[in-house]
């Protein structure tokens, strides 16, 4: 008897894939377009927090349906992660990497809205960076690295998930499913 769990499955992956890749679209095309174009720091900073502003609803979507999805996964293999050979160790290594893409996402977030209120033209904006101020150069570098880090750490969740998936295939299962038999029949006796 299969069980197929097709829509949590589906929002665990579907989330992960535009994490993923609107990390990566953004490192690269929306940084890389922004400092073409805008010039100067300061307007090149402007093009490309507007383009992470308006993808955060999505990402955060995104982030929403992965996490969802993940904790049904969980839920439903519980048995593999408990008894498979294997199964307990990669889900923790994709827990631990999924909590540092998190903190690394959140932390873009932050630098990219602190550079954001630094570079604004707008009057009020300029009041509130004064009272907050800070070193936009290393900032910049800061966020340039937690840019280029959440593709690379969702890339390796990418990775674990293929794992995953190649840790359910019947020649994978089969040895826990012969001892689990063999025990409960060495049990009887």
């Amino acid at each position: 008897m299969s069980e197929r769990n097709t829509l949590i499955r589906s929002l665990h992956d579907v989330g992960l894939a535009a994490w993923f890749g609107g990390s990566l679209m953004g490192a690269v095309g929306l940084n890389g377009a922004a400092k073409e174009v805008g010039g100067r720091e300061a307007i090149s900073d402007r093009i490309s927090a507007s383009g992470w502003a308006k993808w955060v609803p999505v990402n955060a979507a995104a982030i929403g349906a992965h996490l969802f999805g993940g904790g049904g996964l969980l839920a439903v293999n519980a048995h593999r992660v408990a008894t498979q050979q294997g199964v307990a160790a990669s889900t923790t290594a994709k827990t631990v990497v999924t909590a540092v893409a998190l903190v690394a996402t959140a932390y873009a977030r932050g630098l990219g809205k602190k550079i954001e209120l630094a570079s604004s033209p707008d009057p009020q904006d300029a009041e509130r960076a004064q009272k907050h101020p800070i070193d936009l150069d290393k900032a910049r570098r800061q966020l340039a690295c937690a840019q280029w880090a959440v593709p690379a750490l969702t890339g390796c969740l990418v990775v674990l998930n293929a794992l995953h998936g190649e840790q359910q295939r019947p020649v994978e299962q089969v040895p826990g499913m012969w001892e689990r038999a063999r025990s409960a029949t060495h049990f009887m006796s």
